[in-house]
């Protein structure tokens, strides 16, 4: 790391401080790994990197705020890639998507740990308790990214774009994009994480023959329609839901229910963004007449 560090910016006598504050992006942590080793800081036992918005101020820590730097960023960014590898860079992305707390920590204390010991590998070694905590965090969120995949429900609205709403664990829309952009190409659609406020937007128009469009980032989405999606549901979506929910509930065998297992395979908190599950129980217009 020692190529990154220019000079020592700090003045005789400054306290130097035990929190460095990093503005909440990936880039935004990467500067602040670089403000650490620039002002020789890594050796602090009892420094923290915390993203600001997570930020508890404190009577007796000295905290400094680090503004993301690109240069900064890319300069840390190469030196990992270098001492990491892929998979390695993989772990320290997914950790930090996971949003976990103090996870600014964990990861440099990880990162410091290859810098010390550059012929190891690292990831590896799962006695190191930083090193351990970001491969469990990395499971969980690869766990998310799974789950995301495979139950976000699209509903098809009046403007011909399927649209789905999420609240995953974790930010993970970021990791999951790619998938449903190879999958859907022919279609406009929208994903919209609610816990963020931010989704990603296919437009199949900027498609080419042999490459889908890019994605696109959206942040501004109208609150009524966050809150109340059946608004702008298009007549074919609603026969839909209509008629899923009547195959939902006649194929369903009461001797058979195992809702425990029902709940180990399709977690509960997903079900509010199914159609089948917001069935009634005296849905008599969907029971089938015999």
């Amino acid at each position: 790391m020692s190529a990154l560090v220019q000079n020592d910016n700090y003045t005789i006598g400054q306290l130097a401080p035990s929190i460095v504050l990093y503005e909440p992006s990936f880039e935004g942590w990467l500067s602040a790994v670089f403000y650490v080793y620039a002002n020789r800081l890594q050796d602090n036992a009892s420094l923290k990197l915390t993203a600001q918005d997570c930020y508890i101020p404190s009577l007796i820590a000295q905290a400094t705020g680090v503004a993301t730097n690109e240069d900064h960023a890319e300069r840390v960014l190469v030196k990992l890639n270098s001492l990491l590898g892929r998979s390695g860079m993989r772990n320290i992305l997914w950790g930090f998507l996971s949003e976990k707390d103090d996870i600014g920590t964990t990861l440099f204390r990880v990162v410091k740990y290859a810098i010390d010991y550059p012929s190891r590998h690292i990831m590896q070694d799962l006695g190191h308790l930083d090193v351990l905590e970001l491969v469990q965090t990395v499971k969980s969120v690869g766990r998310e990214k799974h789950r995301m995949e495979a139950f976000v429900r699209f509903e098809h609205t009046n403007d011909d774009i399927y649209f789905a709403r999420v609240e995953p664990d974790f930010n993970v829309l970021p990791l999951i994009g790619e998938h449903f952009r190879q999958r859907y190409q022919d279609q406009h659609w929208a994903i919209y994480d609610l816990t963020r406020g931010y989704g990603i937007y296919y437009d199949k128009s900027n498609s080419t023959p042999t490459r889908p469009a890019p994605l696109q980032t959206i942040t501004d989405l109208d609150d009524a329609v966050l809150r109340n999606p059946a608004s702008i549901h298009s007549p074919d979506e609603q026969r839909y839901q209509k008629f899923w929910q009547g195959y939902f509930t006649n194929v369903n065998i009461k001797e058979r229910k195992n809702p425990k297992l029902h709940r180990q395979y399709l977690p509960q908190r997903y079900w509010k963004y199914f159609s089948e599950k917001q069935v009634l129980p005296n849905a008599e217009h969907l029971q089938k007449r015999r």
